[in-house]
């Protein structure tokens, strides 16, 4: 690997998510890896991209550290429900997918259980407590392991996605709110928007 450049410290995710847990210790060390890896620096416009394929905690890790961010264009979500993270190096083309190799109840054996325990009808303060010890140790743990062990780290080739386009606002027809020209629907001639779009079904 290459010498870290430009990576924030793991409490600048912790203030802008607003508390630790192991979804952004992964997300933190996903971004890490792709910035030592691809050669790159945070991203201050989208010369770095990101393409995550869940919606966890890890994703608000991954736009502090990395830079990539949905305003920006540069991070692209795909619903997939998977720990897997593509970064993309816009200059040199490079590109490194990542995916999780374990999960939590692997990396801490009791995790599962003691979540379960404190989220019950019948949980104590006991039970929250000691859930809340173990995911600050589970975290550390990820903030720790070698990279290897947490990713499968592979470098792909992949279809550069485009640059983030600026499009037009136009007024939906029936509820009279502005969105973005490519994404409205026509009904009867008119463009409306997705949410009073009223979808064709026979089933």
């Amino acid at each position: 690997m290459e010498e870290s450049k430009d990576i924030l410290p793991f409490s600048e995710v912790t203030k802008f998510h607003g508390h630790v847990c192991p979804g952004t210790a992964i997300g933190y060390r996903a971004g890490e890896i792709a910035i030592k890896e691809l050669g790159s620096s945070r991203a201050e416009d989208e010369e770095l991209l990101a393409i995550v394929e869940n919606d966890s905690c890890s994703v608000d890790a991954i736009q502090v550290v990395a830079g990539c961010t949905l305003g920006k264009g540069n991070l692209i979500f795909k619903d997939h429900g998977k720990h897997v993270y593509t970064f993309i190096n816009r200059d040199s083309g490079d590109a490194l997918r990542l995916s999780l190799k374990k999960g939590l109840d692997e990396i801490g054996s009791d995790f599962d259980d003691l979540r379960n325990k404190a989220f019950s009808e019948s949980a104590t303060p006991e039970d929250k407590l000691e859930f809340e010890k173990e995911k600050d140790r589970v975290t550390k743990k990820i903030m720790a392991m070698p990279a290897e062990e947490i990713f499968k780290i592979e470098q792909v080739d992949i279809d550069i996605p485009g640059e983030a386009r600026l499009f037009s606002s136009v007024r939906c027809a029936k509820c009279g709110e502005l969105m973005a020209e490519h994404r409205a629907r026509v009904e009867n001639g008119a463009l409306v928007c997705i949410p009073c779009f009223e979808d064709y079904s026979r089933n």
